[in-house]
């Protein structure tokens, strides 16, 4: 059996622990790969190694990061079916999502070869009698990223290409479920000329998450993942005096109102909630329908809902994969089992689905839950799985009040074609990103990406400026070169801008 190991120092460094993590192939259920989970002396090496990359990386031109960055872009673009291909062995999610993962991750990724511009500092001349003052930004030294299983590539990639291009260096505790995506990334980026030790991988569990958070030699931690997790993240790295940037969970409602083009949002609506197997945190997992549309709306979505094509990754007729574990899909199951004793009605139940030949294989079909209670379990949790849940509303203020009261922030959507009620909802709604007839509003790489509430733990969303400013630090340079004429003398005064 294959066994996935650590990224240390440029090179692979078997695990000592004994411990190792099973890797399955969802769509058969078979277990091909074990994972090496490190010890705390791993964790330490890897993080010794980016202390000893960091005097040579922090004080690199950033002339040559850039020429790195360009060419590890190059190798990516070179590999991304590769890397695909191993996201959906052990992910589940059909190569075409693998495919557009990876692009998406790439996006950052050409943000980092911008880094030139985007650490200009800003200078003030004459502020005072021959004074100038400069704001530049520095790296923080050793950084380090959680990341979770649903995106092995893109999350890493949302964090690491941009803290290594502004001078950091990096250890990368990726999921145990499906760690070979991070693996290759830090393998092309050694064959990229990133210089030993700066980006590092530890595979591992909680051991490894919490060395990496207690580490005195880590100055930040990145995370996606669930909201206690998060939580506990940021609660346990503050401890340590670290900075978080932690993303957790979400509860994402896309809103439509009776104006709206039905086909169009039922489209969406079924591409939001179950793409990926509805593994994603900006999952559409409700629909809010105003007034008389609800009728309609459920109709035209269970239409679609009922001929998609379900199946192995690896098939391209397949539309939607496996989910990542037998235990989550059973637990995904259940909130479909149990919604009807709390008040729902089960449209198209999608559990005790199974595809022919793969018997074994996490697979679930797509279920729809109309008049959802909002006390309901499947209202009230995160599912992260392929079931999406209807609630009516009576009018848009109705609407808008149950989205608010929502614990989470992260996503939400609006559908219409009323620009007043679209700039009027985006304005009002809670919540980080917003999408006006755009079901998963993920940010473009130069915009930040992050929710509000119970979605973020930190102050910083990750990527874009904010990911520039989370891994780097300020200073203010004041200078004064006198002029050769001045007589210079004593003044024991205040200083003042003069």
């Amino acid at each position: 059996m294959k066994t996935i190991t650590h990224w240390i120092g440029g090179k692979p460094v078997e695990g000592t622990s004994g411990r190792f993590g099973p890797v399955y192939d969802p769509a058969t259920g078979a277990q091909d790969k074990q994972v090496a989970f490190a010890t705390t002396d791993e964790v330490d090496g890897a993080v010794a190694a980016a202390k000893a990359a960091f005097e040579s990386w922090g004080a690199a031109s950033l002339a040559k990061r850039t020429a790195v960055l360009f060419k590890y872009r190059e190798l990516l673009d070179a590999r991304r079916d590769e890397i695909a291909a191993l996201i959906t062995a052990e992910h589940g999610k059909v190569h075409s999502d693998a495919l557009g993962e990876v692009a998406r991750g790439m996006e950052i990724v050409e943000l980092a070869c911008s880094i030139p511009q985007l650490l200009k500092g800003e200078l003030s001349t004459q502020v005072s009698t021959r004074v100038d003052v400069a704001s530049i930004r520095q790296p923080l030294g050793v950084v380090a990223g959680i990341t979770p299983f649903n995106f092995p590539a893109m999350v890493p990639m949302w964090m690491f290409p941009v803290a290594i291009a502004c001078g950091n260096t990096f250890v990368l505790k990726p999921s145990e479920k499906d760690p070979s995506a991070s693996y290759r990334l830090a393998e092309l980026a050694s064959e990229a000329g990133l210089p030993d030790g700066v980006l590092n991988v530890v595979q591992g569990d909680k051991v490894a998450v919490d060395r990496l958070l207690e580490h005195p030699d880590i100055a930040a931690v990145s995370f996606v993942g669930s909201t206690p997790i998060a939580k506990y993240i940021q609660m346990k790295g503050i401890e340590h005096g670290k900075r978080v940037q932690a993303l957790g969970g979400a509860k994402n409602h896309m809103l439509v109102l009776p104006d709206a083009d039905l086909d169009f949002a039922a489209d969406q609506a079924i591409n939001a909630a179950y793409g990926s197997a509805g593994e994603r945190c900006m999952a559409v997992s409700v629909v809010v329908a105003v007034g008389d549309t609800g009728d309609e709306l459920v109709g035209k979505i269970a239409e679609r809902a009922k001929g998609l094509k379900i199946g192995p990754g690896t098939d391209p007729a397949s539309e939607m994969g496996p989910l990542i574990t037998r235990e989550h899909r059973d637990k995904v199951a259940s909130y479909v089992s149990g919604a009807a004793a709390q008040g729902a009605e089960v449209v198209v139940d999608g559990t005790g689905y199974s595809v022919a030949g793969h018997e074994d294989g996490f697979f679930l079909g797509v279920s729809l839950l109309d008049k959802v209670p909002v006390t309901a379990d499947a209202y009230q949790d995160e599912i992260f799985g392929p079931v999406l849940c209807v609630v009516r509303a009576d009018t848009y203020d109705d609407a808008m009040k149950l989205i608010n009261g929502s614990r989470w922030g992260n996503g939400t959507a609006i559908f219409t074609r009323d620009g007043g009620a679209a700039r009027r909802f985006q304005l009002e709604v809670q919540a980080g990103m917003v999408g006006v007839n755009v079901p998963i509003p993920v940010p473009v790489g130069y915009h930040s990406f992050g929710g509000w509430k119970d979605s973020l733990f930190g102050d910083h969303h990750i990527y874009g400026n904010d990911g520039i400013a989370f891994y780097t630090q300020g200073k203010v340079i004041t200078t004064r070169w006198p002029d050769p004429a001045d007589s210079g003398g004593i003044n024991l005064g205040f200083p003042s801008h003069s």
